[in-house]
């Protein structure tokens, strides 16, 4: 069925006359006679009875005008909804986020971008790094804020954060008065860790088997305010990003510096390498490079 056989069927109904809804059409009355008529032959029922000397709709002719105008009501709204999708009046978009770096960065950007698109809506995914890599690469997320370097032959990577992760310890600790501190100096630590499913937990072992020892874990854990928490109570220390220094309670806890090796904490936002963004995600992409760059 052409919905252009519905229009001027509609328009027929609507003025109960050819020649009215010829000129509101601006087509010849016979080219709209017989386009009705073809509508008819394809449904195989009569829509309009014609013996009257008004045009009266028949039963079938009353259905059809019914849904005739629903599904032209449908058109008008699918129109207007990928109107409002292409000038970024709505959308939605799903990203990834590993907790400590949605609690440090993400609240100040969901409010600038909402402030200037209030229908976009965004759905956060807290998540570890491993799995929103994987979300992404399956798609079931937009985008994902991830420690880098990955894969970029899979991914498309907006760099976002270049900075380094540091020593926490209690204030009564050894080495809360040192100005920095060697990898190789936490031998006989205690260490509390993020659990293994987050990228950062790889890292800090594989930096300390370089320093020429395999680490002592106390304490793992999902929630980086309950390691801090427990590194508040001096059961143990732990190496978190810079920017949690100023997040931590500095009365119990001191953030040191590490050196040798530099411990660099660099993030991403990445997306499917090939994969369609929809003008919402990729405005998101823009505000959150270049107009909201990551302050550490």
């Amino acid at each position: 069925m052409d919905i252009r056989h519905l229009t001027y069927f509609t328009e027929v109904a609507k003025y109960k006359s050819f020649t009215k809804a010829s000129k509101s059409l601006h087509l010849s009355q016979s080219t709209l006679s017989k386009v009705v008529k073809s509508l008819e032959e394809e449904l195989n029922v009569e829509l309009i009875d014609r013996s009257a000397k008004k045009i009266e709709l028949t039963e079938a002719g009353e259905i059809v005008l019914a849904e005739g105008e629903k599904i032209m009501e449908s058109l008008n709204d699918l129109s207007i909804h990928l109107y409002d999708l292409m000038n970024l009046k709505k959308g939605k978009i799903k990203i990834g986020i590993p907790p400590i770096i949605g609690f440090l960065f993400f609240p100040k950007i969901i409010k600038g971008f909402n402030n200037l698109y209030p229908d976009i809506k965004i759905k956060l995914f807290e998540e570890d790094s491993k799995k929103v890599k994987q979300e992404v690469r399956d798609g079931t997320l937009d985008l994902g804020v991830v420690m880098l370097p990955v894969d970029e032959k899979e991914f498309d990577v907006v760099p976002l954060v270049y900075d380094e992760l540091s020593l926490f310890v209690h204030k009564s600790h050894p080495l809360a008065q040192r100005e920095k501190v060697e990898m190789k100096e936490l031998q006989n630590e205690a260490f509390i860790l993020f659990k293994k499913e987050f990228a950062i937990h790889d890292l800090i072992i594989q930096e300390c088997l370089r320093a020429g020892f395999r680490p002592e874990i106390a304490y793992e854990s999902s929630q980086w305010d309950f390691i801090s928490g427990m590194i508040g109570e001096n059961l143990g220390i732990s190496i978190f990003p810079k920017p949690i220094a100023k997040k931590v309670d500095q009365d119990l806890i001191k953030a040191i510096p590490i050196d040798n090796p530099i411990f660099p904490w660099n993030l991403g936002l990445i997306s499917k390498k090939g994969k369609h963004a929809s003008p919402a995600v990729r405005e998101f992409i823009r505000y959150i490079s270049v107009e909201l760059p990551f302050e550490s």
